[in-house]
């Protein structure tokens, strides 16, 4: 299963994988509205970073890091898991270091997506 980005997502479909790191995808419980609105959001947030690294302006910058933040936990990739089952956060791990690595170790992906 691969992802709208085209890369793979894990069966459980909490992860997707770049360059072999699971990366926590958003909750996809999220109302289609509020996802749609939270993203947009996050691109303009890190627009704002790199117009404040462009000008130099370190607070800024600063804002801009604190609403891409805010903007990936409301999403879910980052802060609190969304799921219920107790399962660990392995967001940021190396696929192959993981219970997922069986799964990763199959896969026919391009060097590049894994």
């Amino acid at each position: 299963m691969t992802g709208p980005t085209g890369y793979p997502v894990t069966p459980d479909g909490r992860y997707f994988v770049v360059r072999g790191r699971l990366w926590r995808r958003a909750d996809p419980n999220l109302d289609p509205a509020v996802a749609k609105a939270l993203v947009s959001n996050l691109m303009s947030a890190r627009r704002a970073v790199g117009l404040a690294k462009r000008n130099g302006d370190r607070e800024a910058e600063a804002q801009a890091h604190r609403a891409v933040d805010d903007a990936k936990q409301a999403l879910g990739e980052r802060g609190p898991v969304w799921w219920t089952d107790g399962a660990p956060d392995l967001n940021r791990h190396m696929a192959r270091t993981t219970p997922c690595a069986a799964w990763f170790a199959g896969l026919d992906a391009a060097p590049s997506a894994r």
